[in-house]
Formats: C-alpha cells, structure tokens, sequence
C-alpha cells in the first residue's frame, strides 16, 4: 500500500514491469533481498490462487525479480565468546547487564526466540521442566531447567508479575506486545554496544544467541535431529522422516553438556 500510495490495484494490472518496480521500492527502503523475497513470494501466491480461481489471466509477472533465498550472513559465534559474554563485569552498566542476562538465557533454553521469553509464564514451570508452546509454530516445548536459568530469574525482582521474566511488566502503561516490541528493540541496540565494547566481528543480538546454541552444538558432534528437535524447528523435514520423534531427556542431555562448558 505504501508503494502504491493507498491506491488499490486490479489483478490484471499486476504486470513483470510493476513487479520490478515494486522489488527496487522495497530495496531502497532498505530491505534486505532475503525480506523482499518473502513479500514477492507471499503476493505471489496469493496471484497464482487467484488465477486457479479465474479471478485474473497468468502473466507471469513475477519471472524478473528475486524469488530465491539467499544464504544468511553469519550471525552465530564460539563458544569462547558466549564465556566472554558471560563472564564480563557490567556491574556498572544495569541496561548492558540486562541485555546480557536475556541473551545468555536465550542460549541457555536452546535459543528460545525473544518473543517467547517475554511471554513466559510462572504457571510454564513445574517440576523443574518449562513447557511453553512456541509463537511462532505453535510446536509444544520443554526444557528442563537449569541452575544458571534461575540464577537469571531470581535476580530481577518479579514478585508482582505474573511473568516469569522482567519484559513485559504489569505496572507498565504501555500494552503488553508494545512493551515486547520496545523490550526487543532496547535489548538488541545494547547487546550491539556490548559487542563493540568486547571488539567482536559480529554485531550482537538475541537472534545470535539461537544461532549460536546451534552452532556449538553441531561442534560438539550433536546429531542434526537433535538440535532441530531442540530448537522447534519444522523445516528439517528430511530428518523427521528418517527419525521418529526424540526423546526429550536426549534433547536436555544435549543443551546440559553445552551449559557445563561454559563453568
């Protein structure tokens, strides 16, 4: 809508041309080929089910611009740097040692994503497991818990919460997916400034925290299965064929021997 200025556009008018236009718009706005790929993907298909329905004819507007994924830039980093992170003083600094306590329980939970920590729930954990079910595939999860995850929780006062960890808060104004939002965005720019202040390569965020997770784990010969299993994810569909479900002890086994080689 933005592109095209709030003026509504007929299917037949969705032309090769306009698609290209379109493409170039959203890379000098800034968007990534990756991202802009996923909105021509997305129209696309809703295109291509209008033209099965008879709504419009197949032009095939889309044969010129990039439908393709492209592989990421690295955003995972050793587990030398995770200890680095760990261990440095930012006693002095309550924003960056805030930001690192998230990142590092990010990691801790096999790279839970930011928007399912910040809707973690006291209630999510019993007996020493946290079940939660992942925003994003709606895939059911447990971790069991670990010492330096309540270290992590005890040290931020929650008492009249009824979350578990201190991002989206009951005494705030603001609505709780803004206060996600605003958490998100202040979290990231500090743990960038952490990793300007600790000279790294790669500009932190919470998502290098998962990519991370992954990454040492593969290091320390943990089968493939094993780490999608642990991290919810649905694309490594090729193993789940060969693989029935694991075990969840496998699967906290695996994120334990990764949490003991940080002490």
């Amino acid at each position: 809508m933005r592109f095209r200025k709030n003026k509504d556009m007929a299917l037949k008018d969705i032309t090769a041309d306009i698609m290209v236009e379109y493409e170039a718009y959203l890379h000098n706005c800034g968007i990534s080929p990756n991202s802009s790929s996923f909105y021509l993907r997305n129209l696309r298909a809703i295109y291509n089910r209008a033209v099965e329905k008879g709504l419009t004819k197949q032009q095939f507007p889309f044969r010129h611009v990039y439908t393709g994924i492209e592989r990421t830039i690295k955003r995972a980093v050793p587990l030398s740097t995770i200890q680095t992170i760990k261990s440095v003083d930012l006693s002095m600094h309550p924003s960056l040692d805030y930001a690192r306590d998230m990142f590092m329980f990010s990691f801790y939970t096999r790279g839970m994503s930011f928007v399912d920590m910040a809707y973690l729930r006291k209630k999510d954990l019993t007996d020493g497991i946290l079940s939660y079910r992942r925003r994003k595939t709606k895939q059911r999860m447990s971790i069991r818990w670990e010492r330096c995850m309540q270290e992590i929780v005890d040290k931020y006062d929650s008492s009249r919460s009824s979350f578990l960890l201190p991002i989206i808060r009951p005494d705030s104004y603001f609505e709780e997916r803004r206060q996600y939002i605003y958490a998100s965005h202040n979290i990231n720019h500090s743990l960038k400034v952490l990793s300007r202040r600790l000279e790294m390569n790669i500009p932190l965020t919470m998502y290098v925290a998962r990519h991370s997770w992954a990454s040492i784990a593969r290091s320390k010969n943990i089968p493939l299965a094993v780490i999608s299993e642990g991290m919810g994810h649905e694309s490594e569909s090729t193993t789940r064929i060969y693989l029935a479900s694991l075990s969840t002890n496998i699967i906290d086994e695996a994120n334990s021997m990764i949490i003991k080689s940080l002490f």
